[in-house]
């Protein structure tokens, strides 16, 4: 009988692409990725490009960034890439021109201008949109290699994850839903020295 590893995360049968989760196995050392959660916006044989969606900053976009509006929301770490850029993902991609659709209701980018405008105005909230500092990228073929080594678990992404689920408890809420052994690993300790 085969032992499952609830250190390791197990052989995937979802592949990524564009619109899905990633998420970190449970004792990732790297602080960055420690139970993260990543949109993946573009998956392809160029490289790779995700938002880590649940780690949000003490940072509201008008502290940020000069001249934007006050949105009451914390801005999120979305990797430890470019750590100096602005980065979206949104529901509006029908009033924001040059945005991307991702996936089912979540839209990529777009004019940031035309952002800030609907912000003011108030036909942009909180539960419309997500910004992040810096991205999670990799290199041509660099996520399939890690995907071959079981460093991520990949699960079905949704406007309703990005937008709607408390960012704290977003790890523990999409392994709980991906069932056995993934729900086991969200009972592991953060620091297995603390046990």
């Amino acid at each position: 009988m085969d032992v499952v590893d609830l250190m390791r995360i197990p052989k995937q049968r979802l592949k990524v692409k564009a619109g899905r989760i990633l998420l970190s196995e449970p004792l990732s050392i790297d602080p960055y990725f420690r139970r993260s959660v990543i949109y993946v916006a573009e998956h392809n044989d160029k490289g790779s490009f995700g938002l880590i969606i649940n780690k949000p900053i003490p940072l509201l976009l008008n502290e940020a960034v000069a001249n934007a509006p006050k949105l009451d929301t914390k801005l999120g770490m979305g990797g430890p890439v470019e750590n100096q850029t602005l980065h979206y993902l949104h529901r509006k991609g029908d009033l924001i021109p040059h945005s991307l659709e991702v996936a089912d209701g979540v839209f990529w980018g777009g004019d940031f201008d035309t952002i800030k405008k609907l912000i003011t105005s108030g036909d942009i909230g909180p539960n419309d949109i997500r910004l992040f500092v810096g991205y999670a990228g990799w290199t041509a073929g660099q996520l399939d290699e890690e995907m071959e080594r079981n460093s991520w678990a990949v699960a079905p992404g949704s406007a309703e994850l990005v937008f709607d689920t408390p960012r704290e408890n977003l790890w523990q809420t999409i392994m709980e839903r991906l069932g056995a052994p993934y729900s086991y690993m969200v009972r592991l300790p953060e620091d297995p020295r603390l046990n």
